[in-house]
């Protein structure tokens, strides 16, 4: 008999960059137990992205997790009142942090995950954060990832008792859009699929938001258009 493929959570938005460590997960051995959230993002369309990339990439299980970051709003991703920034082009995205960044959203994210995979007996978390090619969220940086790999394997009853050693996994962490789709696309993401905008218009990708920009400039670099653009993906 072969040997039990190891446990691995994936957090998975339904975007581009989650979908391509998804596909890298599953490369490597892994079962993947795939996390999606219902934060109260205006973007639910995502969710439906989600659930098509988990079951086209072969996922164990799909769970979507429901929390109201509402309650807090601070973002223009939880809070209608604020405007998600739109622009002309990628080069027009500022070097400030912007609006859309969601308060300690990935380490929320990652707090789930971890409880997650202590009790699936999993070792292992795969986040597709990028330090290049993103709207400078302070939650994506290597730095951060290490901190919290830290942090969580001192907080864990498994992590205490030895049974546990947490590595969170960031295959695209010091890739750009470009490299991330070549990435994917070697290894069969279909992006149609996939679903990364802000500020989506009956479902449909703005095109102009920081999300939709980066995305279009990576698909542009490789010559390519972006297959979820002018689809309801």
């Amino acid at each position: 008999m072969s040997a039990a493929k190891p446990q691995a959570v994936v957090l998975l938005s339904g975007g581009l960059d989650s979908a391509t460590a998804l596909a890298v997960a599953v490369k490597e051995g892994f079962e993947a137990n795939a996390l999606s959230f219902r934060y109260g993002q205006r973007h639910t369309v995502e969710l439906e992205a989600a659930a098509r990339v988990a079951k086209a990439l072969g996922a164990t299980r799909h769970v979507v997790a429901d929390i109201d970051l509402r309650v807090f709003g601070g973002s223009a991703l939880t809070d209608d009142e604020l405007a998600v920034p739109h622009h002309e082009s990628a080069e027009e995205i500022g070097s400030e942090i912007p609006v859309t960044y969601v308060p300690a959203r990935n380490t929320i994210f990652l707090s789930f995950a971890l409880a997650w995979a202590e009790t699936l007996g999993a070792s292992d978390v795969f986040i597709g954060v990028s330090a290049l090619d993103y709207s400078g969220y302070p939650d994506c940086r290597p730095e951060y990832i290490e901190a919290y790999e830290r942090m969580a394997n001192l907080a864990t009853k498994a992590g205490v008792e030895g049974t546990q050693r947490m590595k969170i996994h960031t295959p695209l962490i010091d890739l750009t859009k470009a490299d991330t789709i070549r990435l994917g696309l070697s290894l069969g993401v279909d992006y149609s699929l996939t679903h990364s905008c802000y500020d989506p218009v009956e479902g449909r990708p703005c095109g102009t938001c920081d999300s939709c920009l980066l995305r279009t400039r990576g698909f542009a670099e490789l010559g390519m258009s972006d297959p979820a653009l002018g689809s309801t993906a």
